[in-house]
């Protein structure tokens, strides 16, 4: 029976990092590795590649692999008889007498692991094969390769864990652009990526091991023959796998555009020209990654939804984190949740990380008061990982009270920049009417067609002084329920009295958004564009003036209460 050969590597090489930190442990003569991975061909056609030339290590090594179901054996030789249990494959690798590197997968089973107790023979040869490889004169070295990183406590001091990194973006690339060939070749698939749309499709698989990027490239071949730009969302959805299983995360789909949100322009024009900055391009111009934003104001003013809009016009995926899942009931699990939110976060990158209404998670985080310090260790985990951050991870955070968030949360570093979100200005009121009124129009035959011109969008604007978002967009559905009760078209008239029937956020916390509106005043970028802004008070927060009780009844309303 044929051996081992060495697997195809998919690429030139080994990473620089990985290959560094092996090259220095093979030539120090450490005794036993620990790799942590669940990309056996890639990790052994890694080693082959680093340990076998001479360029890099001196002498270079044979390579040896043992599994339980081959046995022992030299990469590409038939395996020694009888050396399917590891204790036999330890025993055979103590006989080598050239410089080696035995590479063993999958030896967890025999290491214990839940309830179940190590096999103490096989503790007992990893020692006596550790010792005999560091006192030995013969370099050799081994190897033990798992997905499940399970080393007894008895062995801790013995082996020494070698990162492996996951396929970063030129080894995906490259492994997309020889599926591409292959494909096209025997006229299978149809390729219309250009260079750019290549990059982004690849940057979206990072996270993903190379099987699952393979799997993930040939499923968005196979849904209708050809490969478009459009096919990055495909990739997004098989890192939904990686994201549901942290379990602190949830991968949310969107498909608002930043079209769909009426006003906002300085605030999408700052998302738009940072749109592809994690791209080769962008680091040309030597621009790090932005690190994302902070975004506070008035409740109903379109935070949440810029975000997910954001996400969409990125062609990247959002990932919300709730803090509320971080905290767990066992001691240490909260700062492990946390931990392992970041290191999913950063598997996935390029994405976008959306913590909504973060001072609700982060509020006593300075302090930690009330629950022995556990809130604090959280928040200074993630504060850490803001300013130090590397991967292309783009936070975008919202807060109703920001005055509720520690001041180290709000300085330079931590966040690009910081927008308030005030209530929409006579111009914006008019783009958001137009938005819903639209939507709401070729969404129901039955509202009939409104005409709606200027006027009508300057009169409900005018109407609508100190309304929200949110509250313009429930009364665009309440005048259209009017509607469907009465199983007629839509009229203006509906549009009206709902108006009147409103009692917006501006005047039942009058008080609060004004002193939000301070504080923002001279701390954050307004949102708005300038042109926008024009005329519109900001200090104090306008009332909107009193109905005529008359001209809500004749419009069929009833009149406000005083």
């Amino acid at each position: 029976m044929a051996g081992p050969s060495v697997p195809d590597p998919w690429t030139a090489g080994p990473s620089a990092a990985f290959a560094d930190d092996l090259r220095r442990f093979i030539r120090a003569r450490f005794p036993v590795l620990s790799i942590t991975t669940a990309e056996e061909a890639r990790v052994l056609a890694d080693i082959a590649a680093v340990v076998g030339n001479r360029k890099q290590v001196v002498p270079p090594r044979r390579v040896f692999i043992w599994t339980t179901s081959s046995g022992f054996a030299e990469l590409g030789r038939p395996p020694a008889a009888d050396t399917r249990t590891p204790h036999a494959a330890l025993a055979a690798a103590a006989t080598l007498s050239t410089p080696s590197v035995v590479v063993m997968i999958d030896v967890h089973p025999w290491l214990g692991g839940g309830q179940l107790p190590p096999d103490t023979q096989l503790v007992r040869a990893l020692k006596d094969t550790a010792r005999l490889y560091q006192d030995g004169t013969v370099p050799r070295t081994l190897v033990l390769v798992s997905s499940v990183p399970n080393i007894p406590a008895e062995l801790e001091a013995l082996v020494t864990h070698l990162d492996y990194p996951l396929p970063d973006e030129p080894f995906l690339r490259g492994l997309l652009q020889r599926m591409i060939t292959r494909n096209t070749e025997s006229g299978s698939v149809r390729s219309e990526l250009t260079d750019e749309d290549a990059e982004r499709l690849a940057a979206a698989a990072v996270g993903l091991t190379a099987f699952e990027a393979e799997n993930a490239f040939a499923r968005a071949m196979v849904v209708d023959g050809t490969l478009t730009a459009a096919d990055v969302s495909v990739v997004a959805e098989e890192k939904g796998q990686i994201i549901r299983k942290s379990g602190v995360l949830e991968l949310v789909s969107s498909t608002v555009k930043l079209e769909d949100i009426g006003g906002l322009g300085n605030l999408k024009t700052w998302l738009t020209k940072r749109n592809g900055s994690w791209l080769a391009e962008a680091r040309s111009y030597g621009l790090p990654a932005p690190k994302g934003v902070l975004m506070t104001g008035v409740p109903g003013c379109g935070k949440s939804l810029t975000a997910k809009a954001m996400s969409s016009a990125w062609g990247l995926p959002l990932i919300r984190l709730d803090i509320g899942r971080v905290f767990g009931g066992l001691v240490g699990a909260s700062e492990q949740n946390m931990r392992t939110a970041i290191r999913t976060a950063e598997a996935v990158a390029p994405c976008v990380l959306w913590i909504d209404e973060i001072e609700k998670g982060f509020a006593s985080g300075a302090s930690g008061s009330g629950d022995s310090g556990t809130s604090a260790r959280v928040f200074g985990t993630f504060l850490s990982w803001m300013q130090e951050k590397k991967a292309a991870v783009f936070v975008m955070a919202t807060a109703n009270n920001i005055s509720l968030l520690p001041p180290e949360f709000l300085r330079k570093g931590r966040f690009d920049e910081i927008f308030f979100v005030d209530l929409p200005t006579a111009s914006e009121r008019r783009d958001i009417f137009g938005l819903h009124l639209r939507a709401r129009l070729a969404a129901g035959p039955a509202l009939g067609e409104l005409p709606i011109s200027e006027e009508l969008l300057g009169a409900l604007a005018a109407e609508t002084e100190g309304f929200s978002g949110a509250e313009i967009e429930q009364v665009a559905i309440s005048a259209c329920f009017d509607a469907f009760a009465g199983r007629r078209p839509l009229q203006p008239d509906d549009l009206h009295r709902e108006i009147a029937n409103t009692v917006p956020l501006s005047v039942t916390q009058s008080e609060e958004i004004t002193a939000l509106r301070r504080w923002a005043d001279v701390r954050a970028v307004a949102a708005s564009a300038s042109q926008d802004r024009v005329g519109y008070a900001v200090p104090a927060v306008s009332v909107p003036a009193p109905v005529d009780p008359q001209t809500v009844a004749e419009r069929g309303g009833r009149p406000l209460e005083a």
